[in-house]
């Protein structure tokens, strides 16, 4: 929603006050298909039980060049999962060539399925959640199945994501091990809730301060704080909707008696609710590899691949650093890798190889594992 424009006179008087109304409501975009880009709307058994009313999974496909080149030939599906704010319908760009086609995996040619995420509070991040529903089984369980009666999919299916859709390609791929064949994960949001943005969430009291009364910086450029967490947080209490605490309290925290997520921390002096911490915990990736290692080796063992610059703006790069220090010691071959830059200047060549070869090697491997079982 938006506000109309009113004219205000900011003189001398501090007293007085201007009322805004944000009444005006922005009009959905319409999703511009093509020969080759698709719009795929699936409809969802199970979000609709959950919101009482019609709900789909909604993604762009984006196929290769050799997709109606060679009709009977069947393409392996790279999920992309888009970041906080972005969306389908508009960002999909960035995933295909000046003709609309798909950019392939290293030398592999696929079909390109950008998610967004989207949910009425924010980044759904494809995690059941008692605040947003069964985003990860409808995606599994509805959406995939749509797309590949839809369009020819050979049944690899790869992951990959950077920032909140790093966080969602590692969730998607540690719950439903079986059914992605490998996912590289860029800049996940906090991995390890030891370390959320340098906050120890099961030790620390107060998300906005530390032990020196100081302020939490939740974003830097350079060595300068862009932001606060006090700050950022009182600003989400206004906007609300689609923020990014609003998000991670949804899906990460318990539903309060009001129906609106249950809150990490006061909004007011950033005091950390333990009670909701112990929620959070059962989303915590680095508690559940450790706790759950022995049962998930078998299925998920060098399937994940976890890269992220050394000065992330979030610092989530030093959660990672906590996760990789973890699984090393279950001997878990999980590969991290480290980069020059933050978390919007790694988007060059050699970084996005890295990863697209890393999931070709992992499709070549899913090739050779299907034509030994046959």
């Amino acid at each position: 929603m938006f506000s109309e424009p009113i004219k205000i006179t900011l003189d001398k008087n501090f007293n007085e006050t201007f009322s805004i109304q944000c009444n005006q409501i922005i009009a959905t975009p319409a999703f511009n298909e093509t020969e080759y880009i698709k719009e795929l709307k699936a409809p969802s058994t199970l979000l609709t039980a959950f919101y009482k009313r019609p709900v789909t999974v909604d993604a762009a496909v984006i196929l290769p060049k050799e997709y109606f080149k060679e009709p009977t030939r069947k393409f392996p599906v790279h999920f992309i999962v888009s970041g906080f704010g972005g969306d389908y319908y508009g960002d999909y760009y960035r995933f295909s060539d000046k003709e609309g086609r798909s950019i392939p995996l290293d030398t592999t040619a696929c079909i390109v399925v950008f998610l967004d995420g989207n949910c009425p509070t924010g980044h759904s991040t494809y995690a059941n959640s008692e605040n947003n529903g069964p985003w990860g089984d409808a995606l599994v369980n509805e959406f995939i199945p749509q797309l590949e009666k839809d369009y020819r999919c050979n049944g690899a299916r790869l992951l990959s994501g950077h920032s909140s859709g790093g966080w969602a390609v590692l969730w998607l791929q540690i719950n439903y091990p079986s059914t992605f064949a490998g996912c590289w994960s860029s800049a996940p949001d906090p991995v390890d809730f030891r370390n959320f943005q340098k906050v120890n969430l099961y030790e620390d009291k107060n998300m906005f301060y530390d032990d020196k009364n100081e302020l939490h910086a939740l974003s830097i450029g350079g060595r300068i704080p862009w932001i606060y967490t006090r700050d950022d947080c009182r600003i989400e209490e206004v906007i609300f909707r689609g923020e990014q605490y609003v998000s991670w309290n949804a899906v990460w925290g318990k539903k309060a008696k009001d129906g609106s997520p249950e809150k990490i921390c006061s909004m007011k002096t950033g005091e950390i609710d333990s009670l909701v911490v112990a929620h959070w915990q059962a989303y915590d990736i680095s508690l559940l590899i450790r706790n759950n290692w022995r049962q998930l080796k078998p299925e998920l063992d060098n399937k994940i691949r976890v890269s992220t610059g050394n000065h992330d703006n979030y610092f989530l790069n030093q959660a990672v650093e906590l996760l990789e220090v973890e699984t090393k010691k279950l001997n878990a071959n999980i590969i991290y890798d480290y980069y020059p830059g933050d978390h919007f200047t790694l988007n060059y060549p050699k970084y996005t190889m890295a990863g697209y070869t890393f999931l070709q090697n992992k499709y070549i491997e899913w090739l050779a594992n299907k034509a030994s079982s046959k």
